[in-house]
């Protein structure tokens, strides 16, 4: 997809994600900004409506994304409410993904006629605030790797990126088989020119006739922004290629 195609209508529109996606078949809205009064069809006022405003704006912010995002595919607006274990349900013949921050938002959606499946996710750039976090979302090997990442580029909260990495991958991964996949179930191998591959360590989901061992995405750190990204294709190469 030409950057002339992707859509970017909101205010403080940014370019963290869509620049980490500018190659991939994927239209990406994002923002930096909550309208003073964000949109939410009923339906999705009555999910938040318990909630306390930062939530509520968080909620209605990103979906102001994924609805602009349809748009620039032709698809009206709709309601874009929580399925099974919270996961967005998209409207037919669309994949796509959602993620927030502090003082970010974004959605990524594309046809399923062209992706399989999308996951985003987006963190503050900076290490995790409890070390414990860390212990609770990696193993042992991947510690490992990621010391000697931080001794050889310092200055990328590494504990952070794997982090938001297993984000992406949980919503690629959900949307294919609608089950649970933990922390513990895929190991991340992250890279400093910007990519990073995920290892299923569990039985993964037959695709085009194959069974699909693990995923491949990008990261960037950009204006205080950390985002990872999966846009798994409808074949997806065999492993090692």
């Amino acid at each position: 997809m030409s950057p002339s195609n992707r859509v970017r209508q909101v205010p403080g529109a940014t370019d963290v994600l869509g620049s980490l996606l500018a190659d991939a078949p994927v239209t990406v809205v994002e923002t930096r900004e909550d309208p003073a009064d964000p949109f939410l069809f009923p339906e999705e006022a009555d999910v938040v409506a318990r909630a306390v405003d930062k939530r509520r704006r968080e909620f209605a912010t990103v979906r102001q994304c994924a609805r602009t995002a349809l748009a620039g595919l032709g698809v009206p607006p709709a309601p874009i409410l929580p399925g099974p274990k919270g996961a967005p349900r998209w409207p037919d013949g669309i994949v796509g993904s959602m993620t927030h921050c502090a003082g970010y938002r974004a959605a990524a959606v594309a046809r399923a006629s062209e992706v399989l499946s999308v996951g985003i996710d987006a963190e503050p750039a900076a290490p995790l605030a409890d070390a414990d976090v860390l212990k609770l979302v990696s193993d042992a090997s991947e510690r490992a790797a990621l010391a000697e990442l931080g001794v050889r580029h310092p200055d990328v909260p590494w504990d952070r990126l794997l982090f938001s990495a297993k984000e992406s991958v949980y919503k690629t991964w959900f949307p294919l088989t609608g089950r649970w996949l933990g922390f513990e179930d895929a190991r991340l191998d992250l890279a400093a020119d910007g990519t990073f591959t995920a290892a299923l360590l569990v039985p993964g989901p037959t695709v085009a006739g194959r069974e699909l061992t693990g995923f491949a995405g990008n990261w960037l750190i950009r204006d205080g922004v950390a985002v990872t990204a999966i846009v798994l294709p409808l074949t997806p190469a065999p492993p090692g290629t």
